[in-house]
This record gives structure tokens, C-alpha cells and sequence, in this order.
């Protein structure tokens, strides 16, 4: 996700005044007949069932899917407090801070630790996460995305860390939390001391594998292989594989490179992907000389990719997954293609950039070897015609004009634009329908849609899935690969959901007709099926509950219908946070959802209260009659 770590400014928002895009002013070229024929500026917003492509409401389908949920939708609102429907319990779980270890120190809310006791807790700011049954054991997963730095450091003056102890401490806080769990006297607990607990981090030594591991590109003084790199950092979504591995998303990674030659100049390559001489304000550099980038200029290339980590195994060595690509991971949507194929869908999370597709070469068989499955295969990306219809295209050193495939996984931005792939409005989670091929992914928001063009120069037209400009609400786009085939080169789209605000604005930005005074929203992001295919939408978005987002209240936790398109309310977060992850128990009478950088602007105490340091937090979901969640 694309938060604000404490800060006025966006990760993204810092990256452009880094590194400013030009206005765009000719916008003679946006698609005004489509979008117009698509119903995005007249009344007619149908979106859900109607489907964009001309798809009717089936008479009677709306109650029926009333019946699928299993709550009342609850209203907005701005409490410091996790909200559920009548019925439902919330537990916190697990905070930031949490030691995984009895050997470790309780969360301290004078000091907020140190880098010690922080090496040994669970870590800050959860995002994706999985529940993995390990025998008569089951584990939790979790990705620990950044850490808020006025937060982690508020005991310092103005909020900055004070010595090396405090920049370590937040290192220590990022990458990823592995604990045992388990249920007690009727709540969730973490098992301290098990065998399978963990913690990565981005001093945890990884293997790069696949087409670019040893490339030039890859090598550095510390590792002149380029087949080995240390750590993971800005995990952000997560996905999960066919033979039970956890696949963990580095995001926003170039905020933590800085130059001590402030008026160093990057590679245009690195610049593409918002590395500059100047940092988020972490300062890794002064304790760890791999992230001044003006004296090794190839570590940034060692960060960006999906991550496969084996939960069951607390000694093995993570791997950098390179023929997946190298972008703004948000998450890695795995499906086994009815050949046997693994088929992995990605977004990559910035204004303005792709969707992405990997196809195996080989097969998944369980109980056959898995090693080379998420190694050798094609990378491709998306392009999406304003008829409804779209491709991928393939990249290869013919159709990118790369020298080799290597290149390729490392300059995969590069290698979108050269193909001509379809500008997106930050795509975020992806998730699929576990009953019936078809794929969505959120489109978060995009200020710069139709006004400037993506960091790599492209422009970023109006039509298509990205149908307003400046857009500040966001929309669900799903595809459908052809003859259910999620290897074939085409599609059909349509948009399930244009979030907005109908008491606000009367032209597009009220949203599409699924979307109402009762269940607007804004800002989709997080994204995931349960069993019965029930598609859960979490926000991170504005929460100001003023102006065009009056009414929205903190953010959120939606239940959609696929087949209808009827969208229900069924959690809202404390103040500040977003809603982020979730995962659910092998019985399926617990759902597990992240609550991410509550107060961080300084306006909530939660999950503990009074004048406590608000934590990021796994909550436990459960029904008060003890049926299954989903």
C-alpha cells in the first residue's frame, strides 16, 4: 500500500517531488466516445451484474444474494475503535512489539524498545498475511510492511531517531512475522517459544533465483555472485501456493536508498522505479552502507520482487522469485490453470503503472518437485481496449528490445512501457473467484489520471477500466480469460465497482449503482475470496469524513457479491488506520485481519486506549454462535 508513514506526504506524493512528472495539458487523445458509451458520465452507472459488456440483472437475484451474507451492514463512522456487525467478537490477536520469544521484552510504550527487543517481537504495520496448518499446529504469516517513524520514535524529540540503536530498531520492525497459534479459553493466543516461529527481516539472507539471479546486474562488492541478498523490507500483499508456501510482495523498497553525496545523480533505470539520493527518512544508510546508493548502485536492483518463504521450515532461506518481475509489488495471486499450470497475477502498485501475468512453464503435481515453477516461465502484461476486450503481451528480447530475459526481470517497468501496456490507476490487490474463472484487482485511486503522465513517461488517457480523471475514489476491474483458459493471451472486462460518493457528486464520481449513502466507500485495496466466493474489499484511503469523502467515515472491511454486485459494510477500523490483510482459520470460524498505522497522525491510542502508543494489530473475527466466517 501506498500509506504515509506518519508523513503529509505519500510515499508516492515524496517520490514526485523527488522526481516530478511534467504536466500533461493535450488530453485531446482521452477516449470520450467510450467512456460516454460505457455509461461512466451519464446516469446509467450499472456496473456489478449489469456488466460493462451488456449483461442483464437476473430477476430475483438481488434477494438471493441479500441471503448469501451472514450480517446487517453496519453504518460509517470515526470511533477509535474496531466496529462489527451484531453477533460477531473481535479480539486483538497479536501487536506490534508482541516478543515471539519468552526470552523477549514486553512492549515498552515509554521507549518503544530497542533494536534488540524489537529483532525478537512481532513486527509493525501488518499487511498481508496467512494461516498455514503444519501438522496439528497452525501458523501465522504475516508481512510487517513499514513502521511509522514518529510513532517508533516518539519518544525522541520531533519524532527522529537519536542514535543508530533507534534506526536499527526500526529496520528490526519491518519484513516478516512467523508465529504459532493457537486457541484459548475461547480467544485467540500466539505461542511463544514454538519451533516454527520467525522473524525476517531485511538483515535475513535470501537466494535470488531465476532468470536474473547471477546477472551483471545483480552482482555487488558484497556479493559478486548475484545470486545472494540480504533481506526484505515494505512487504506489502502476500499470496499463497499450491504446495503451501507463503509469497511475500516487496512494495515501496526504493524509499529506503539515500546517496551521502546528496547531489548524486541515479541511472535513468533506477529513477523509473524512484531510487534517489535522498530517503524516506529511515536513514539505513548511516548503519548499513548497502543502502547509499552512490557506492553500490546495483543493491536497488536486488530489491522489488515476490518472495517465497516455506512457513513450515524455520531454518530455510527465503527466495527472491526474479521471473516474476521486478516492480511496486502489491500481491501474488497464484492459480493452478486447467492444465496444470501455475499462473501468478500482479499489480504493481504506483500511479500509472501495469498488471502483470506469469504463466509457468511447467505443471504443479502435488507431491511433484516445485522448484522451477515459479522460476521458468512468461511474463506478460496487460492491455485493455475500451470495447470490453484485452491481451496480454508477451516480454521478450524480441518484443521489448531487451538484450536477454534477465534484463527483462529486472527492467520489467522499462519492458511494460515498451510494449505499449495499459497505464493503470494503482493497481492493488488481486484476487480470483474460487467458483468461476474470472480475476479482480483494485484500482486504489489516481490523482494524476488524465493530468500527468507515470513515472516512466507514459501517458495516462482517460477511458478504459481508469474511466475518470484525477480519480480520488478508485474501482474494482475483473477480467475473464478466454474459454476460462487463464493462460490465453485474451480477455474480456468489465468494472464490478466504481467507488464514489452519491450524496456528494451527481456525474461519475458518485460511483456506479452499487454504491449508495449507506456503503460508499473510496480507496479499494486489499482484495480476497473466501470458499463460498464471497469478495471482501478493504479500504486505505481518505478518512478526513469531510467534503467529498463525508459520510465514509474511518476505513473499512466490505463484503461484495459477484453475481449481483450488492456491496454490504461489514467492518470499520479505528482512526487513521486501513484495513489490510486477512486470511482465515483451517475451520473456517475465524477470519484474520490486519489493522495498520491506527493514529498516524496522532489521533488514535487503539487497540489499548487511554495515553497508550497505538500498535498495528492482527484482530480475530468470530460468530458468537460459532459458525463459520466464511
Amino acid at each position: 500500500m501506498s500509506s504515509s508513514p506518519n508523513e503529509p506526504l505519500s510515499f508516492d506524493d515524496f517520490d514526485e517531488v523527488v522526481s516530478p512528472r511534467p504536466e500533461e495539458t493535450d488530453f485531446d487523445r482521452i477516449v470520450e466516445a467510450a467512456v460516454r458509451r460505457r455509461g461512466f458520465l451519464g446516469g446509467a452507472l450499472a456496473f456489478g451484474s449489469f456488466a460493462l459488456l451488456g449483461g442483464t440483472l437476473v430477476p430475483g437475484t438481488a434477494k438471493a444474494a441479500s441471503d448469501r451474507f451472514a450480517f446487517k451492514q453496519i453504518p460509517a463512522n470515526t470511533d477509535d475503535a474496531v466496529t462489527v456487525p451484531d453477533g460477531y467478537n473481535v479480539d486483538v490477536m497479536v501487536r506490534w512489539g508482541d516478543p515471539l520469544w519468552s526470552n523477549g521484552a514486553e512492549f515498552d510504550h515509554a521507549t518503544r524498545g530497542t533494536a534488540g527487543s524489537q529483532a525478537t517481537a512481532f513486527g509493525d504495520n501488518i499487511d498481508g498475511m496467512e494461516v498455514y496448518a503444519i501438522g496439528d499446529k497452525m501458523v501465522l504469516v504475516a508481512n510487517n510492511e513499514y513502521t511509522n517513524r514518529k510513532i517508533i520514535w516518539g519518544n525522541r524529540e520531533e519524532g527522529k531517531s537519536a542514535n543508530d540503536d533507534d534506526v536499527n530498531k526500526g529496520k528490526m520492525a519491518h519484513g516478516i512475522s512467523i508465529v504459532e497459534i493457537r486457541p484459548e479459553n475461547g480467544k485467540w493466543t500466539i505461542v511463544k517459544d514454538s519451533q516454527l516461529n520467525r522473524r525476517i527481516t531485511p538483515d535475513t539472507e535470501m537466494e535470488l533465483t531465476g532468470p536474473a539471479a547471477g546477472h551483471d546486474l545483480l552482482k555487488t562488492a558484497a556479493d559478486p555472485t548475484g545470486k545472494k541478498s540480504m533481506g526484505t523490507w515494505n512487504n506489502c500483499g502476500n499470496g499463497s501456493t499450491p504446495w503451501g508456501t507463503y509469497l511475500t510482495c516487496e512494495e515501496n523498497f526504493n524509499g529506503y536508498f539515500s546517496a551521502a553525496d546528496e547531489n548524486h545523480e541515479v541511472s535513468p533505470e533506477l529513477n523509473r522505479y524512484g531510487i534517489s539520493s535522498k530517503d524516506w527518512g529511515y536513514g539505513w544508510a548511516q548503519v548499513d552502507e548497502r543502502f547509499d546508493v552512490s557506492k553500490h548502485p546495483n543493491e536497488p536492483n536486488r530489491a522489488g520482487y515476490v518472495v517465497e518463504i516455506d512457513p513450515r521450515d524455520p531454518n530455510s532461506t527465503p527466495k527472491k522469485r526474479t521471473a516474476l518481475g521486478r516492480f511496486k509489488h502489491e500481491n501474488a495471486e497464484a492459480v493452478v490453470n486447467n492444465d496444470g499450470r501455475v499462473v501468478v497475477y500482479m499489480g504493481d502498485d504506483e500511479r500509472g503503472e501495469f498488471l502483470y501475468r506469469f504463466v509457468s512453464d511447467g505443471v504443479f503435481a502435488p507431491g511433484g518437485p516445485t522448484e522451477g515453477l515459479l522460476n521458468e516461465g512468461t511474463i506478460s502484461v496487460a492491455k485493455f481496449y475500451p470495447n470490453g476486450t484485452g491481451e496480454w503481451l508477451e516480454l521478450t528480447p524480441e518484443t521489448t528490445g531487451m538484450a536477454n530475459k534477465a534484463e527483462i526481470c529486472v527492467h520489467t517497468r522499462q519492458a511494460g512501457s515498451a510494449v505499449g501496456a495499459t497505464t493503470m490507476d494503482r493497481p492493488e490487490w488481486v484476487t480470483s473467484n474460487p467458483n468461476t474463472a474470472e480475476i479482480y484487482c483494485a484500482l486504489t485511486n489516481n490523482k494524476n489520471r488524465g493530468i500527468k503522465p507515470n513515472a516512466g513517461g507514459d501517458p495516462t488517457p482517460v477511458g478504459g477500466p481508469n474511466p475518470r480523471e484525477a480519480n480520488n475514489y478508485g474501482q474494482i476491474v475483473r477480467w475473464r480469460p478466454k474459454d476460462g483458459d487463464h493462460t490465453s493471451k485474451d480477455f474480456t472486462w468489465d468494472l464490478f465497482v466504481l467507488a464514489g460518493n452519491p450524496t456528494v457528486h451527481q456525474d461519475a464520481n458518485k460511483g456506479s449503482d452499487n454504491v449508495n449513502a449507506d456503503n460508499m466507500f473510496n480507496s479499494p485495496d486489499g482484495l480476497k475470496f473466501d470458499s463460498n466466493g464471497i469478495l471482501w474489499i478493504q479500504t486505505d484511503g481518505n478518512y478526513s469524513n469531510a467534503e467529498g469523502f463525508a459520510g465514509h467515515g474511518n476505513n473499512q472491511m466490505l463484503a461484495g457479491d459477484p453475481v449481483t454486485g450488492e456491496i454490504r459494510r461489514f467492518l470499520v477500523g479505528p482512526k487513521e488506520c486501513e484495513v489490510t490483510g486477512m486470511t482465515w482459520s483451517p475451520d473456517l470460524r475465524t477470519m484474520f485481519v490486519g489493522i495498520q498505522h491506527p493514529g498516524e497522525r496522532g489521533e488514535s491510542h487503539w487497540p489499548e486506549g487511554g495515553d497508550a502508543v497505538p500498535r498495528s494489530a492482527v484482530i480475530a473475527i468470530t460468530r458468537k454462535d460459532g459458525g463459520p466466517m466464511g
